[in-house]
């Protein structure tokens, strides 16, 4: 049956990384070149068959293209793996700097509009996990996770669990332009994913460029967090 639409179709959008695939993927694009299975799995100490599993869902997901070898002797040529994170990310950190400007210039209430869209984002990516967190303190640890997979590399207080360092930012130079605007994006997106997990998102904040290395975010206390 022929198609009569207009247009591309839609594009595919990767799923969260698992924690293995996330440490395929950064040992990817920490190589120089891209490296053949073997030097992978010498790399990582994982077994070949485990490795190939990782490197064919990054390379569905699009985080990962495959790349044939250079002839050597007889056979088929072997594969080598490339990394597409950083491509990906600055085509994605030029659209979000692009859409933070627009905002910032054209609506009269730019923190609000901000934090509406986050708030929007988060319920999204909470209703698309698996995971059904009963407890408030649940609900903070997933959306932590939930932070860890997007890029954020969160670090919980261990005095404070209500106490989250965010070490690294996604879209550090649009934050850096555009604060009032990305940063409200990523507090409104804690605040719909605790909603939609159920937890009281009452008192969530984050602080950009709270201290050298890190943006400070605080999630509602819990039973464990409340006096320390």
């Amino acid at each position: 049956m022929k198609n009569n639409s207009l247009g591309p179709r839609p594009g595919q959008r990767p799923r969260p990384l698992t924690p293995g695939r996330a440490a395929v993927l950064q040992l990817l694009i920490d190589q120089p070149q891209p490296p053949r299975l073997a030097a992978l799995a010498q790399a990582s100490g994982l077994h070949a068959n485990t490795l190939r599993e990782h490197l064919d869902a990054l390379v569905a997901d699009g985080w990962v293209r495959r790349i044939r070898d250079e002839p050597q002797g007889r056979g088929r040529p072997a594969w080598r793996y490339e990394a597409l994170q950083d491509r990906a990310r600055d085509e994605y950190a030029g659209l979000a700097t692009a859409l933070a400007a627009s905002i910032a210039r054209t609506s009269p209430a730019p923190t609000e509009t901000a934090r509406f869209a986050g708030e929007h984002w988060g319920r999204s990516l909470a209703e698309e996990r698996e995971a059904r967190p009963t407890t408030p303190e649940d609900a903070r640890d997933e959306v932590v996770t939930m932070l860890d997979e997007l890029g954020f590399a969160p670090e919980v207080d261990a005095e404070r669990a209500d106490q989250v360092r965010l070490t690294r930012c996604p879209l550090l130079d649009a934050a850096h332009r555009y604060p009032g605007v990305v940063c409200e994006v990523h507090r409104g997106l804690v605040i719909g994913a605790l909603s939609t997990y159920g937890a009281d998102p009452a008192g969530t904040d984050l602080v950009p460029f709270a201290e050298p290395g890190a943006c400070r975010l605080v999630v509602p206390p819990t039973d464990d967090s409340r006096g320390k």
